[in-house]
């Protein structure tokens, strides 16, 4: 498994589908890093969220009307479980973001968190505001994907279902 940089070094020759290979193969320890470091959070979340949910009338509702279990916790409860955790998880882009200076160090991987950390030590204002830019516009972006999956998890959300 590697562990240092982008790319292999001595790969220069090969073909293409043996560096793209080689690209892929860097890739899985720093995506392991980044995820792995609140999928704990994620899953004690949902759980705590999912008994909170198994209380709740409609699910004793669907019970009765003779719904098999996994019916219920699938189609009912998980799905109203999903709202909050959406909610979670574009709170947690800009944490991968900031994770990915200490992961990028690591790996020794040229990215934006090394380009971030090369505009703070170096004081250039300029490139700072662009990393600043395109992370705002990143959490923009997350939120507008957030509210869309909210529509699409909750029946009961709909685009103009206010008037």
């Amino acid at each position: 498994m590697a562990t240092i940089g982008q790319s292999t070094i001595w790969l220069t020759e090969v073909s293409f589908w043996v560096r793209v290979l080689d690209f892929a193969m860097h890739l899985v320890l720093p995506t392991l890093a980044l995820t792995l470091i609140s999928f704990a959070g994620y899953v004690r979340f949902s759980r705590g969220t999912l008994l909170d949910v198994l209380n709740q009338d409609y699910i004793r509702t669907a019970r009765a009307k003779g719904l098999s279990e996994r019916t219920v916790i699938m189609r009912h409860a998980f799905r109203n479980t999903m709202i909050p955790l959406t909610t979670i998880m574009v709170g947690d882009i800009a944490g991968i973001v900031g994770g990915a200076i200490i992961t990028e160090r690591v790996f020794a991987w040229q990215g934006m968190g090394t380009l971030f950390n090369k505009a703070i030590n170096s004081f250039d204002l300029n490139l700072l505001m662009g990393v600043i830019l395109i992370l705002s516009t990143l959490a923009i972006l997350a939120n507008l994907i957030a509210d869309l999956l909210y529509s699409a998890l909750d029946p009961r959300i709909r685009v103009g279902a206010g008037k």
